[in-house]
């Protein structure tokens, strides 16, 4: 985890959360979720060392060589 990207991370949520605030009290529950969630999502990547992490290839080969090894028998 690389904690200035997460505290700067945090923080920018926390200024969009401040700035929107008075504009977001118009807006229907679902459009709030919504921006929430976004920000939520973007909030816990920012977390992980996604340029560091092996890509989806490597996550599909390792979920599916078992079973691939399981029908060649």
């Amino acid at each position: 985890m690389r904690w200035g990207a997460f505290s700067i991370t945090t923080l920018i949520v926390l200024v969009i959360i401040v700035f929107q605030k008075s504009q977001l009290k118009k807006k229907p529950k679902k459009d709030k979720f919504a921006i929430f969630i976004l920000l939520f999502i973007g909030w816990m990547l920012s977390m992980f060392d996604l340029s560091n992490m092996s890509g989806p290839i490597t996550w599909v080969t390792a979920i599916f060589r078992p079973i691939g090894q399981f029908m060649e028998e």
